[in-house]
Parts: C-alpha cells; structure tokens; sequence
C-alpha cells in the first residue's frame, strides 16, 4: 500500500485521537475509583477482572491476559496481597511458581468497584448507538490484531 502525505497526516491524527481517547478514559475512571474511596487503582481493577473470570492463574497468565510486563503485573499484584485482596498459593505441579486467587475481600471488592464500572462504561459510551458501539469494537480489533 502506498501512502501519500495526506494519508499519513490523517493516519498519525488517527493514532493520536485512539491513544488521547484511551488516557482520557484512564484518567476518568481513575477519578471516579479515587471518588468512591475505592481504594485501588484502574490497573489493580483490571487484575481484579481478569482473576474474577478466571481465578487461580498464574502471574504470567495475567500479563499475557492484561497485556502488561511481568515486573508490572508483580508490583500490582503485591499491592493487591497487601490489601487482602489476592493471595498467592504454590502451584502443585512447579513449587517455584504460585497461582494468584482473590481473597473473600477481594471478591467483595469486585462487588464494590463493579457499578461504578458499570457508570463508567454509560458515560463514555453515552451518545453512541449499539451499532456504533458494534463497528467501533470491531474497527478497533481490526487494529490490534493487525498488530500481531
């Protein structure tokens, strides 16, 4: 394909809007945890969701789930330890490795943050009609596995 300097400027002004987009989203939500005195943060949330679907994974399992490097994801999940909300368990089959599980405080936790998850997702999809909703989610998976 070849692409000419208009179909560039547009293409990098593409980029942009997607990432400016993603960081408003991040920032905002990242208020409203702090509002509600939630006490956690957007990327302890996302942990928390992904062990919510699937508990008992490895940290490496959640990197690969939540697209984060592994230092990262074992920063966050020591936060998450220290607030009583996950707890590592040895793996049976490799004792130098631990499954991550949420804690019954951490499940409570969940409970807590999920409406106003829930609130989030309406305000920033406000405005937006379900097919709008439907080709934006399918452009935007167009991208990422182009990215593969």
């Amino acid at each position: 394909m070849i692409i000419d300097s208009t179909t560039d400027n547009r293409l990098q002004i593409l980029g942009f809007v997607i990432e400016r987009t993603s960081k408003r989203m991040k920032q905002f939500f990242q208020r409203m945890l702090k509002d509600a005195k939630t006490g956690i943060t957007v990327d302890q949330w996302i942990i928390l969701q992904v062990l919510d679907k699937e508990d008992g994974i490895s940290q490496l399992e959640i990197a690969k789930e939540t697209f984060k490097d592994a230092p990262t994801v074992t920063r966050i999940i020591d936060l998450l330890v220290n607030k009583n909300l996950l707890e590592r368990i040895s793996n049976t089959k490799d004792r130098r490795r631990f499954n991550i599980h949420l804690t019954a405080t951490g499940r409570a936790k969940i409970e807590e943050v999920l409406p106003i998850a829930v609130q989030f997702r309406a305000k920033a999809w406000d405005g937006l009609a379900e097919e709008d909703k439907s080709q934006l989610t399918n452009y935007l998976n167009i991208i990422f596995k182009n990215l593969k």
